[in-house]
């Protein structure tokens, strides 16, 4: 269903009845933008803060990967139910609401003194931030009805979820230098109290008076599958293939089984199956997910590499992020520019080649002098991924009928949640099965059985160790651990340049008939 507009009307110009917009509207972008950063903020801005919270709360490495991606699947498990309860209440009073909780919950997670308690912090951030993340892809195509300057405005969008992809571990980088590792979660505060501020101010209210139930079984049947599927992937890479991973994994599965069923004989579903109908709704929802799968799932190593094998601190290690951050912020500008020339199937294939030439290149760092290679590396991957966002957004919400364009951007908002947070689970489990098993080959001989089981769980752990550890058995154990950690970092680099390569093929072969702009 179409949202009613509860505020003044846009008004029309005369020549064709485009529509304007004036400084309210972009005014209002910005605001929806600095919600985009901000919980995107939040899926990077634990990278550099991984060895202090290895040093200081002792999870394991199992929870050290909730403690990062449970944010990221909350959000995406809650992204439909929430923006149903945004078309109930108003999707500007869920914005507010969820700014709200967001701040209150990020000043709990700054002192958590345990890891199970940040776990839970960061499954409350999730929730929060997927009542914010609704409003604003939906509000920015109803705002923005020419099609020029909507393509601008998603371009700015896609550019706020790149800078703060990019800011987080800058960001955390500043004050990690200076402050305790929970000082990276106060980051978002100000920037939450400014939101709660201004959205009265330069975003109307958008809600639809005819908006359907909000069904609570099927909100759980999707939550409970994604959250079944990772804890089945994770227990696997933790512990092997045993009943308790496969049980998760056959019960996540089952339960996606029945949610599928359910959405397609209720008569108001929470998730519309027929947009899967379209083909190029398809291929791009499909492109724009493996796309940030990619992204967030090696940008987690890549932070690790800095600190715990080159020896940075975490300032120089987000200085060192800085090319990448500007390698989205331009790409995600030039895209909309290049997509009046070039056929949308012809940029994301060269897009996507850019970005397995990165990850290529990735897959050649060594234990030393490797920063020059890795800032190349990550400049060709965000620079060639961030004109491919843009364009498959406005492909999923621009190819659905304007009926259903809701649902639309709703799907490509959960679908991107979902793949940044599988690519940091799947690749992040892959990693530390490696790493565990290159690790058992390596490690010194002799070594204390206390250690050496510290030093399978983490490479923060294993370099704790290694500290504790005076003469050449403790480098040992340092620098085999650090060969592990570049070995599994190498193989998740070569896996994800296939998916990237997989995706040019995709989108030049499915996406050739849709024509530039």
């Amino acid at each position: 269903m179409e949202d009613v507009i509860v505020d003044t009307p846009t008004p029309l110009l005369p020549n064709g009845g485009r529509t304007t917009v004036g400084r309210r509207e972009w005014a209002g972008l910005a605001v929806l933008a600095l919600a985009c950063l901000v919980y995107s903020m939040d899926l990077t801005v634990l990278h550099l803060a991984v060895p202090q919270i290895s040093e200081i709360l002792r999870p394991t490495s199992s929870q050290l990967l909730w403690i990062i991606d449970v944010y990221g699947f909350l959000v995406a498990g809650l992204l439909l139910t929430m923006g149903t309860i945004g078309d109930r209440i108003g999707r500007r009073r869920l914005l507010r609401v969820g700014a709200a909780a967001f701040a209150a919950v990020s000043i709990i997670a700054a002192f958590a003194p345990s890891a199970p308690i940040l776990i839970g912090c960061r499954a409350l951030l999730g929730v929060a931030g997927a009542t914010l993340a609704p409003s604003t892809l939906s509000l920015i195509f109803t705002m923005f009805r020419d099609a020029a300057q909507r393509s601008i405005a998603v371009g700015v969008w896609v550019g706020a979820y790149s800078v703060g992809g990019s800011v987080g571990p800058l960001a955390g980088g500043i004050m990690l230098e200076h402050f305790w590792w929970g000082s990276v979660f106060l980051l978002a505060v100000p920037v939450m109290v400014l939101l709660i501020v201004l959205a009265p101010r330069v975003l109307p209210e958008f809600r639809d008076p005819d908006a359907g139930r909000l069904d609570l079984l099927s909100a759980g049947l999707c939550t409970a599958a994604m959250l079944l599927v990772v804890f089945g992937m994770k227990k696997a890479a933790q512990d092997g293939p045993g009943p308790a991973a496969l049980g998760a994994l056959a019960a996540g599965a089952g339960i996606g089984i029945v949610f599928v069923r359910r959405q397609l004989s209720t008569p108001e579903p929470m998730l519309d199956l027929r947009l899967f109908r379209l083909s190029s709704f398809r291929t791009a929802l499909t492109i724009n997910m493996v796309a940030i799968f990619v992204t967030f799932g090696y940008a987690l190593f890549v932070g690790q590499y800095f600190q715990l094998v080159l020896g940075m601190s975490p300032l120089r290690a987000g200085v060192a992020t800085i090319p990448a951050g500007l390698g989205f912020m331009i790409g995600s500008q030039l895209g909309p520019r290049i997509m009046k020339r070039m056929r949308p199937a012809h940029m994301i294939g060269v897009g996507m080649a850019m970005a397995a030439a990165g990850l290529l290149l990735l897959t050649q760092i060594r234990a030393s002098g490797g920063v020059e290679l890795t800032i190349a590396a990550s400049l060709l991957v965000s620079f060639g991924l961030a004109p491919v966002f843009g364009i498959t957004t406005e492909l999923i919400v621009g190819t659905a009928p304007p009926e259903q364009a809701g649902a639309a951007s709703g799907l490509s908002e959960t679908g991107a949640e979902f793949g940044g947070a599988l690519g940091i689970s799947i690749l992040g489990s892959i990693s530390i099965a490696v790493y565990r098993s290159q690790l058992d080959a390596n490690l010194p001989y002799g070594l204390p059985a206390d250690d050496a089981h510290a030093a399978r769980d983490t490479l923060g752990a294993a370099m704790e160790v290694a500290k504790g550890i005076p003469g050449t058995v403790g480098g040992a154990v340092a620098d085999a651990a650090k060969h592990a950690f570049l070995t599994g970092m190498h193989l998740t680099a070569a896996i994800a340049a296939g998916a990237a390569l997989l995706l040019a093929v995709i989108a030049m072969t499915r996406l050739r008939h849709v024509p530039p702009g």
